[in-house]
């Protein structure tokens, strides 16, 4: 956040790459659980303590959580961030404990989830709670998402597809972008049937192109689909990954929609890196921290403004995703009058 607001990236160098890091490692110990699992309850915690819902408010209140890569540390049997606890080394190869955990520790008593949709999963998680309070399911959700992808192993597979970028500064929406600058990330927020927060959820959408494992339709077919019915927004911030098959695909289905009028656009991986799963959610969340006046994009990235539009209350944020597999996601985003919280 503090980087945006100055107008550079947050990504530092790492082994010849540009990639994004977590500060507080700290965040990632704990004995019982797997590292994504701490970070997530950390920046669960954190939101619970602005909302501030009481005991009684948690007895029935659901946990929505996405990550795509889960607790793969452990998987890998690097547990370098707790210390050894044999009893739970079961729970902590388990994406869901993540959810678990919040519930567990933080005493959420509604029903928990974790979607596991690839890079779309934190806004999927997202646009889950906000179906499952449409539908009166539950009348609160603390929303979480994480991915920690920065294991050897895991970068390597992305090396071997031809996913990851050369270490220039990442412009995700350039013919020249070669590919995806990792980062590691989490990010929760809290939901609630006619709270006061400064956005209001509208509408969340998805479908999938059925085409391809790994790549997207050029002409992104499928998510021309996805936007088709939705209204012309305020501000846009699209996936904008960087691979230039996404980078293709992506601006051929906006530019299908809208033509010559495309939104102002917001690309903010240039600032934080991919984080995968966390990325979608990890995005709302820094546009709700920094709204009104959005500090704006990375100077001299393609297509898209360094300077954005002051949004007033009443206009619409659309926010994009897309996973490997073909999966597309879209969430509506309307501002309130309420500039705290």
């Amino acid at each position: 956040m503090a980087a945006w607001r100055l107008g550079r990236s947050g990504l530092r160098p790492e082994q010849g790459r540009l990639v994004g890091r977590i500060a507080n490692r700290q965040a990632l110990a704990g004995r019982r659980y797997g590292a994504a699992s701490n970070l997530a309850l950390s920046v669960a915690r954190e939101a619970l303590g602005k909302v501030g819902w009481s005991r009684d408010e948690l007895v029935d209140a659901a946990v929505f959580a996405g990550s795509s890569r889960g607790n793969l540390l452990e998987v890998h049997g690097r547990a370098e961030f707790r210390r050894p606890f044999g009893r739970l080394a079961a729970s902590n190869e388990l994406h869901s404990e993540i959810a678990a955990a919040v519930s567990i520790e933080l005493g959420f008593g509604g029903p928990w989830q974790l979607q596991s949709s690839g890079c779309s999963a934190g806004l999927d998680a997202l646009g889950m709670a906000w179906l499952a309070l449409r539908a009166g399911v539950v009348k609160r959700a603390m929303v979480v998402a994480v991915d920690l992808p920065l294991l050897p192993e895991l970068m390597q597979s992305f090396a071997r597809s031809s996913l990851l970028g050369s270490g220039r500064i990442n412009d995700p929406l350039s013919a020249q972008t070669d590919g995806i600058h990792l980062g590691e990330g989490a990010a929760a927020l809290a939901l609630e049937v006619g709270g006061h927060g400064r956005v209001e959820v509208l509408d969340y959408r998805a479908n999938s192109d059925a085409h391809d494992s790994l790549m997207i339709p050029k002409d992104g077919e499928g998510l021309q689909r996805l936007l088709a019915a939705l209204p012309r927004p305020a501000l846009l911030c699209p996936h904008a990954t960087g691979t230039p098959n996404h980078a293709l695909a992506e601006m051929s289905a906006l530019r299908a929609r809208w033509g010559a009028a495309l939104p102002p656009m917001l690309l903010l991986k240039p600032f934080t890196g991919h984080t995968l799963g966390a990325s979608g959610l990890l995005d709302v969340a820094l546009m709700v921290e920094g709204l009104p006046q959005l500090p704006g994009n990375l100077p001299g990235l393609s297509a898209v403004p360094a300077q954005l539009p002051r949004l007033g209350v009443g206009d619409e944020i659309l926010k994009l995703a897309s996973a490997m597999g073909g999966h597309n996601a879209a969430l509506r985003l309307r501002l309130g009058e309420v500039s705290h919280g």
